[in-house]
């Protein structure tokens, strides 16, 4: 019970050194390659998913949109496995460090936007100012659009910090105070294990959602772009 709080988001280190690079690595082990034939389940079942997913959100773009396919979904892929894998016990969850995620947010946002300006001038520029306004407003709306523009990335990087982190630490919290209870209350520390195991599945649900959320979104600005 006294340990921090926060102790599980603080970057995991062997003999001093960081092994966060190791720890973004893992993911990948998750899905292998097919090399054989006839596949099992489990790759039949991921090579599905990745299908669906890649068609449902891939739908919406043109040609030139539909080359950042692999991106997109190497990039729902990691943030999922990821996120499953920081609710196992004892284990560190890259995307509860709003570093990391502005380092995927701010290139692809980036990357979205130096293509709209690339293959739609006219138009990306035409975001900034909307046809009708009054020219008294002209100054501000750009200087309001401009910021807008700039905040994209940052709140993706924030949506997905604020949702992992939330759901850790009311893991946290309420696995203490089940702890706590159990010397004092059977009967409310059982209702305790039963909310924490509800919010545990709840989690899990929390995890695959967020990554198709920030997926989503990074999708709908390169099809603004594009």
């Amino acid at each position: 019970m006294n340990e921090n709080l926060f102790a599980s988001f603080t970057t995991p280190t062997m003999m001093g050194l960081p092994i966060v690079v190791l720890i973004i690595m893992f993911p990948s082990i998750m899905f292998p390659s097919p090399n054989r034939l006839i596949n099992n389940r489990l790759i039949s079942l991921q090579q599905w998913l990745v299908q669906l997913t890649s068609k449902q959100m891939l739908t919406i773009h043109n040609y030139k949109g539909q080359t950042w396919a692999l991106m997109l979904m190497s990039l729902i892929l990691f943030i999922g496995s990821t996120n499953l894998l920081g609710l196992l016990p004892h284990s560190f969850t890259p995307t509860t460090q709003l570093s990391m995620n502005l380092g995927m947010a701010i290139p692809l946002w980036a990357g979205t936007v130096i293509t709209g300006f690339r293959h739609k001038t006219k138009s990306s520029l035409a975001h900034f100012l909307p046809q009708g306004t009054p020219l008294p407003l002209i100054p501000m709306l750009v200087i309001i659009e401009t910021i807008s523009l700039f905040i994209q990335p940052m709140a993706l990087a924030v949506r997905l910090t604020a949702n992992i982190t939330a759901g850790h630490l009311l893991i946290h919290l309420i696995g203490g105070a089940t702890l706590a209870l159990m010397n004092i209350s059977t009967s409310v520390a059982l209702i305790t294990f039963i909310i924490l195991i509800l919010l545990t599945i709840l989690e899990f649900a929390v995890a695959l959602i967020q990554a198709y959320v920030f997926t989503l979104l990074v999708s709908l600005y390169l099809h603004d772009n594009t």
